[in-house]
Protein backbone atom coordinates (compact mmCIF):
# COMPACT_ATOMS: atom_id res chain seq x y z
CA UNK A 1 0.00 0.00 0.00
CA UNK A 2 1.04 3.75 -0.38
CA UNK A 3 1.26 6.36 2.14
CA UNK A 4 -1.72 7.86 0.46
CA UNK A 5 -3.56 4.47 1.34
CA UNK A 6 -2.92 5.75 5.15
CA UNK A 7 -4.06 9.21 4.71
CA UNK A 8 -0.83 11.33 3.47
CA UNK A 9 -0.94 14.19 1.77
CA UNK A 10 0.56 16.76 0.08
CA UNK A 11 0.27 19.30 2.88
CA UNK A 12 2.27 15.87 5.05
CA UNK A 13 4.76 15.97 2.32
CA UNK A 14 5.64 19.57 2.47
CA UNK A 15 5.61 19.32 6.23
CA UNK A 16 8.14 16.42 5.59
CA UNK A 17 10.44 17.93 3.63
CA UNK A 18 10.86 21.01 5.93
CA UNK A 19 12.97 18.32 8.35
CA UNK A 20 15.46 18.20 5.60
CA UNK A 21 17.10 14.82 6.20
CA UNK A 22 17.42 12.87 3.21
CA UNK A 23 18.24 9.08 4.87
CA UNK A 24 14.40 9.39 6.97
CA UNK A 25 11.38 7.74 5.38
CA UNK A 26 7.71 8.97 6.54
CA UNK A 27 5.69 6.74 8.22
CA UNK A 28 2.19 6.60 10.16
CA UNK A 29 1.90 4.96 14.06
CA UNK A 30 -0.83 2.08 13.72
CA UNK A 31 -0.44 0.84 16.88
CA UNK A 32 1.45 1.73 19.93
CA UNK A 33 1.84 0.72 23.46
CA UNK A 34 4.77 0.64 26.25
CA UNK A 35 7.37 2.38 23.99
CA UNK A 36 7.17 0.20 20.97
CA UNK A 37 5.49 1.63 18.04
CA UNK A 38 4.04 -0.22 14.70
CA UNK A 39 4.15 2.08 12.17
CA UNK A 40 3.26 1.94 8.37
CA UNK A 41 5.59 3.16 5.23
CA UNK A 42 5.54 2.82 1.71
CA UNK A 43 7.65 -0.45 2.28
CA UNK A 44 5.50 -1.81 4.62
CA UNK A 45 5.23 -2.28 8.49
CA UNK A 46 7.94 -2.07 10.95
CA UNK A 47 8.06 -2.25 14.94
CA UNK A 48 10.14 1.15 16.12
CA UNK A 49 11.12 2.21 18.90
CA UNK A 50 12.33 6.22 19.51
CA UNK A 51 15.99 7.37 19.23
CA UNK A 52 18.14 8.24 22.08
CA UNK A 53 18.32 11.88 20.61
CA UNK A 54 14.42 11.81 20.62
CA UNK A 55 14.05 10.93 24.14
CA UNK A 56 16.53 13.49 25.24
CA UNK A 57 14.27 16.56 23.65
CA UNK A 58 11.11 15.25 25.54
CA UNK A 59 9.55 17.19 28.44
CA UNK A 60 6.05 15.21 28.79
CA UNK A 61 4.40 12.27 27.89
CA UNK A 62 2.72 14.25 24.92
CA UNK A 63 5.82 14.39 23.05
CA UNK A 64 5.94 11.19 22.63
CA UNK A 65 4.60 9.52 19.57
CA UNK A 66 0.53 8.65 19.78
CA UNK A 67 -1.44 6.46 17.20
CA UNK A 68 -2.27 8.63 13.96
CA UNK A 69 1.10 10.02 14.59
CA UNK A 70 3.40 10.76 11.13
CA UNK A 71 6.79 10.23 12.04
CA UNK A 72 10.14 10.35 10.45
CA UNK A 73 12.30 7.06 10.66
CA UNK A 74 15.45 6.33 10.12
CA UNK A 75 17.00 2.86 9.19
CA UNK A 76 13.51 1.08 9.42
CA UNK A 77 13.37 0.90 13.25
CA UNK A 78 13.80 4.70 14.66
CA UNK A 79 11.64 7.19 15.07
CA UNK A 80 13.64 10.62 14.27
CA UNK A 81 10.49 12.93 14.77
CA UNK A 82 7.06 13.45 14.93
CA UNK A 83 5.28 15.82 11.85
CA UNK A 84 3.15 18.62 13.59
CA UNK A 85 -0.02 17.49 14.61
CA UNK A 86 -3.39 18.66 13.24
CA UNK A 87 -5.54 17.66 16.00
CA UNK A 88 -5.09 15.40 19.30
CA UNK A 89 -7.75 14.30 21.57
CA UNK A 90 -6.57 14.17 24.84
CA UNK A 91 -6.96 13.65 28.58
CA UNK A 92 -5.48 14.32 31.50
CA UNK A 93 -3.22 10.95 32.62
CA UNK A 94 -5.27 9.13 34.94
CA UNK A 95 -3.85 9.37 38.62
CA UNK A 96 -2.11 12.05 40.40
CA UNK A 97 -0.06 12.83 37.62
CA UNK A 98 -0.47 16.07 36.04
CA UNK A 99 0.37 14.92 32.43
CA UNK A 100 -1.55 15.05 28.77
CA UNK A 101 -2.32 11.57 27.44
CA UNK A 102 -3.24 11.60 23.52
CA UNK A 103 -5.91 9.52 22.80
CA UNK A 104 -5.65 9.77 19.04
CA UNK A 105 -3.71 12.16 16.95
CA UNK A 106 -4.26 13.50 13.29
CA UNK A 107 -7.91 12.65 13.32
CA UNK A 108 -10.81 14.30 11.17
CA UNK A 109 -13.70 13.13 13.06
CA UNK A 110 -14.24 11.80 16.67
CA UNK A 111 -17.08 9.07 17.05
CA UNK A 112 -18.78 9.39 20.81
CA UNK A 113 -20.19 6.39 20.99
CA UNK A 114 -22.47 5.54 24.02
CA UNK A 115 -24.44 2.91 24.33
CA UNK A 116 -28.12 3.28 25.39
CA UNK A 117 -27.84 0.62 28.15
CA UNK A 118 -26.65 1.27 31.38
CA UNK A 119 -23.86 2.73 29.33
CA UNK A 120 -26.37 5.96 28.45
CA UNK A 121 -25.29 9.05 30.54
CA UNK A 122 -25.92 12.48 29.33
CA UNK A 123 -23.79 14.12 31.73
CA UNK A 124 -20.90 12.11 30.41
CA UNK A 125 -21.82 12.44 26.78
CA UNK A 126 -21.27 16.73 27.78
CA UNK A 127 -17.66 15.70 29.68
CA UNK A 128 -16.58 14.23 26.25
CA UNK A 129 -18.02 16.97 23.74
CA UNK A 130 -15.26 19.49 25.45
CA UNK A 131 -12.23 17.46 25.08
CA UNK A 132 -13.87 16.32 21.27
CA UNK A 133 -14.51 20.45 20.33
CA UNK A 134 -10.65 21.03 21.72
CA UNK A 135 -9.17 18.40 19.99
CA UNK A 136 -9.45 20.18 16.38
CA UNK A 137 -11.57 17.50 15.22
CA UNK A 138 -15.17 16.96 13.99
CA UNK A 139 -17.25 15.59 16.98
CA UNK A 140 -20.11 13.56 15.88
CA UNK A 141 -22.09 11.36 18.73
CA UNK A 142 -23.10 7.80 18.19
CA UNK A 143 -25.58 6.63 19.83
CA UNK A 144 -25.37 3.10 19.82
CA UNK A 145 -27.61 -0.34 20.74
CA UNK A 146 -31.05 1.11 19.81
CA UNK A 147 -32.34 -2.16 19.98
CA UNK A 148 -32.44 -2.59 23.68
CA UNK A 149 -34.87 0.70 24.86
CA UNK A 150 -38.38 1.25 23.70
CA UNK A 151 -37.70 5.28 23.97
CA UNK A 152 -34.71 5.71 21.84
CA UNK A 153 -35.34 8.20 19.74
CA UNK A 154 -36.35 10.27 22.80
CA UNK A 155 -32.64 9.66 23.76
CA UNK A 156 -31.73 11.41 20.41
CA UNK A 157 -33.54 14.29 20.82
CA UNK A 158 -32.37 14.68 24.67
CA UNK A 159 -28.92 14.44 23.34
CA UNK A 160 -29.26 16.83 20.98
CA UNK A 161 -30.59 19.21 22.70
CA UNK A 162 -27.64 19.82 24.78
CA UNK A 163 -24.98 18.90 21.61
CA UNK A 164 -25.89 21.67 19.34
CA UNK A 165 -24.22 21.55 16.05
CA UNK A 166 -23.31 17.99 16.65
CA UNK A 167 -24.73 15.31 14.86
CA UNK A 168 -26.31 12.45 16.39
CA UNK A 169 -27.26 9.30 14.88
CA UNK A 170 -29.04 6.54 16.71
CA UNK A 171 -27.37 2.87 15.43
CA UNK A 172 -27.22 -1.10 16.62
CA UNK A 173 -23.82 -2.17 15.55
CA UNK A 174 -25.04 -5.85 16.12
CA UNK A 175 -27.14 -5.81 13.22
CA UNK A 176 -26.34 -2.78 11.59
CA UNK A 177 -29.09 -0.74 12.19
CA UNK A 178 -28.68 2.96 11.70
CA UNK A 179 -25.10 2.25 9.40
CA UNK A 180 -26.27 3.98 6.64
CA UNK A 181 -26.20 7.61 8.56
CA UNK A 182 -22.31 6.68 9.18
CA UNK A 183 -21.88 6.36 5.19
CA UNK A 184 -20.90 10.51 4.95
CA UNK A 185 -18.43 9.94 6.96
CA UNK A 186 -16.82 7.06 5.66
CA UNK A 187 -14.36 8.23 2.72
CA UNK A 188 -10.91 7.06 1.86
CA UNK A 189 -8.02 8.92 3.74
CA UNK A 190 -10.33 10.53 6.48
CA UNK A 191 -9.67 9.45 9.94
CA UNK A 192 -12.11 8.67 12.77
CA UNK A 193 -11.35 7.90 15.85
CA UNK A 194 -13.66 5.78 18.46
CA UNK A 195 -14.05 6.87 22.16
CA UNK A 196 -16.48 5.89 24.50
CA UNK A 197 -16.63 4.04 27.78
CA UNK A 198 -16.04 0.33 27.72
CA UNK A 199 -18.62 -1.57 26.92
CA UNK A 200 -20.14 0.92 24.42
CA UNK A 201 -19.96 -1.52 21.79
CA UNK A 202 -16.86 -0.01 19.73
CA UNK A 203 -14.82 -3.03 18.48
CA UNK A 204 -18.66 -4.07 17.49
CA UNK A 205 -18.82 -1.21 15.07
CA UNK A 206 -15.31 -1.60 13.81
CA UNK A 207 -16.40 -5.35 13.15
CA UNK A 208 -19.55 -4.62 11.51
CA UNK A 209 -17.60 -1.79 9.02
CA UNK A 210 -14.33 -4.17 8.78
CA UNK A 211 -17.24 -6.95 7.18
CA UNK A 212 -15.50 -9.31 9.60
CA UNK A 213 -15.05 -10.24 12.99
CA UNK A 214 -11.49 -9.00 13.50
CA UNK A 215 -11.60 -7.44 17.23
CA UNK A 216 -12.36 -9.08 19.86
CA UNK A 217 -15.69 -8.05 21.48
CA UNK A 218 -16.82 -8.94 25.26
CA UNK A 219 -20.24 -9.10 27.20
CA UNK A 220 -21.11 -6.33 29.66
CA UNK A 221 -21.88 -6.63 33.10
CA UNK A 222 -25.83 -6.90 33.81
CA UNK A 223 -25.26 -4.39 36.66
CA UNK A 224 -24.18 -1.67 35.40
CA UNK A 225 -23.70 -2.13 31.34
CA UNK A 226 -19.67 -1.73 31.34
CA UNK A 227 -17.51 -3.64 29.81
CA UNK A 228 -14.33 -5.44 29.97
CA UNK A 229 -11.44 -3.80 28.40
CA UNK A 230 -11.62 -6.47 25.28
CA UNK A 231 -10.01 -3.59 23.62
CA UNK A 232 -5.66 -3.35 24.91
CA UNK A 233 -4.33 -1.03 22.97
CA UNK A 234 -4.79 1.67 20.36
CA UNK A 235 -4.57 0.48 16.87
CA UNK A 236 -5.64 2.18 13.17
CA UNK A 237 -6.75 0.41 10.87
CA UNK A 238 -8.36 0.31 7.36
CA UNK A 239 -11.72 -0.24 6.66
CA UNK A 240 -12.41 -1.79 3.19
CA UNK A 241 -13.24 1.28 1.57
CA UNK A 242 -10.58 3.18 2.21
CA UNK A 243 -11.67 5.05 6.09
CA UNK A 244 -8.89 4.81 8.99
CA UNK A 245 -10.42 4.39 11.81
CA UNK A 246 -8.64 4.77 15.40
CA UNK A 247 -10.28 1.73 18.03
CA UNK A 248 -9.47 2.78 21.87
CA UNK A 249 -9.58 0.81 25.16
CA UNK A 250 -12.97 1.81 27.04
CA UNK A 251 -12.09 4.92 29.05
CA UNK A 252 -13.38 4.49 32.37
CA UNK A 253 -12.55 8.14 33.20
CA UNK A 254 -11.98 11.24 30.92
CA UNK A 255 -10.53 14.04 33.11
CA UNK A 256 -10.38 16.70 31.19
CA UNK A 257 -7.21 18.55 29.20
CA UNK A 258 -8.39 20.83 27.60
CA UNK A 259 -9.65 24.73 27.83
CA UNK A 260 -12.42 27.11 27.91
CA UNK A 261 -12.95 27.11 24.09
CA UNK A 262 -13.74 23.64 24.42
CA UNK A 263 -15.94 24.01 27.34
CA UNK A 264 -18.03 26.97 25.73
CA UNK A 265 -18.28 24.93 22.52
CA UNK A 266 -20.07 22.11 24.79
CA UNK A 267 -22.69 23.90 26.50
CA UNK A 268 -22.56 26.97 23.76
CA UNK A 269 -26.44 27.15 25.58
CA UNK A 270 -25.62 28.53 28.62
CA UNK A 271 -22.68 30.77 27.25
CA UNK A 272 -25.46 32.56 25.14
CA UNK A 273 -28.01 33.19 28.12
CA UNK A 274 -24.93 34.35 30.00
CA UNK A 275 -23.97 37.26 27.04
CA UNK A 276 -27.80 39.02 28.68
CA UNK A 277 -26.58 39.17 32.41
CA UNK A 278 -26.60 43.01 33.79
CA UNK A 279 -22.96 42.52 35.06
CA UNK A 280 -20.17 41.65 32.48
CA UNK A 281 -18.52 39.94 35.38
CA UNK A 282 -21.68 38.07 36.75
CA UNK A 283 -20.78 34.44 38.72
CA UNK A 284 -23.98 33.08 38.03
CA UNK A 285 -25.09 33.37 41.59
CA UNK A 286 -26.87 35.76 43.37
CA UNK A 287 -26.24 38.96 41.42
CA UNK A 288 -29.23 40.71 39.97
CA UNK A 289 -30.30 40.44 36.56
CA UNK A 290 -28.38 36.88 36.21
CA UNK A 291 -30.01 35.64 32.50
CA UNK A 292 -28.33 32.14 33.77
CA UNK A 293 -30.52 32.17 37.14
CA UNK A 294 -33.23 33.38 35.57
CA UNK A 295 -33.17 30.32 32.95
CA UNK A 296 -33.36 28.02 35.59
CA UNK A 297 -36.15 29.01 37.46
CA UNK A 298 -38.11 29.43 34.11
CA UNK A 299 -36.78 25.54 33.20
CA UNK A 300 -35.36 27.11 30.05
CA UNK A 301 -32.08 25.57 31.64
CA UNK A 302 -32.04 22.33 33.06
CA UNK A 303 -30.31 22.38 36.64
CA UNK A 304 -28.59 19.36 35.65
CA UNK A 305 -26.87 20.61 32.64
CA UNK A 306 -26.12 23.98 35.20
CA UNK A 307 -24.52 21.70 37.38
CA UNK A 308 -22.71 19.49 35.24
CA UNK A 309 -21.29 23.06 33.28
CA UNK A 310 -20.17 24.16 36.79
CA UNK A 311 -18.36 20.99 37.66
CA UNK A 312 -16.60 20.98 34.43
CA UNK A 313 -15.55 24.75 35.19
CA UNK A 314 -14.38 24.06 38.98
CA UNK A 315 -12.15 20.87 37.25
CA UNK A 316 -10.64 23.09 34.68
CA UNK A 317 -9.78 25.51 37.16
CA UNK A 318 -8.48 22.72 39.16
CA UNK A 319 -6.71 21.51 36.79
CA UNK A 320 -4.91 24.92 35.52
CA UNK A 321 -3.71 25.72 38.96
CA UNK A 322 -1.74 21.99 38.44
CA UNK A 323 0.05 22.78 35.40
CA UNK A 324 0.86 26.19 36.41
CA UNK A 325 2.19 24.47 39.48
CA UNK A 326 4.14 22.21 36.81
CA UNK A 327 5.43 24.66 34.76
CA UNK A 328 6.81 25.96 37.93
CA UNK A 329 8.58 22.81 39.23
CA UNK A 330 10.37 21.97 35.32
CA UNK A 331 11.09 25.62 35.32
CA UNK A 332 13.26 25.53 38.50
CA UNK A 333 14.53 22.03 37.49
CA UNK A 334 15.81 23.69 34.06
CA UNK A 335 17.24 26.36 36.45
CA UNK A 336 19.17 24.45 38.27
CA UNK A 337 20.32 21.77 35.56
CA UNK A 338 21.66 25.25 33.74
CA UNK A 339 23.45 25.89 37.10
CA UNK A 340 25.10 23.09 37.51
CA UNK A 341 26.17 22.41 33.60
CA UNK A 342 27.79 26.09 34.31
CA UNK A 343 29.54 25.07 37.21
CA UNK A 344 30.89 21.97 35.80
CA UNK A 345 32.21 24.12 32.40
CA UNK A 346 33.72 26.07 35.90
CA UNK A 347 35.33 23.43 37.24
CA UNK A 348 36.64 21.63 34.22
CA UNK A 349 38.08 25.07 32.37
CA UNK A 350 39.93 25.98 36.49
CA UNK A 351 41.72 22.54 35.70
CA UNK A 352 43.22 22.80 32.48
Amino acid sequence: MSLTDWGWDDKWAASFAALGVAEWVPARVVRGARGVYTVRGEAGEWVAETSGKFRHRTTSRADFPAVGDWVAIEQGIVIQAILPRRSRFSRKQPGEKTEEQIVAANVDTVFLVCGLDGDYNPRRIERYLGPAWDSGARPVLVLNKADVRADALACVQEIESLAAGVPVHLIAACDGTGFAALESYLRPGHTIALVGSSGAGKSTLINRLLGEERLVTGDVRATDSRGRHTTSHRELLRLPGGTLMIDNPGLRELQLWSDEVGLEAAFEDVDALAVNCRFRDCRHGNEPGCAVQAALTTGVLPMERYESYLKLRRELAFLARQQDQRAQLQEKSRGKKVNRDFRQRLRAKSQE
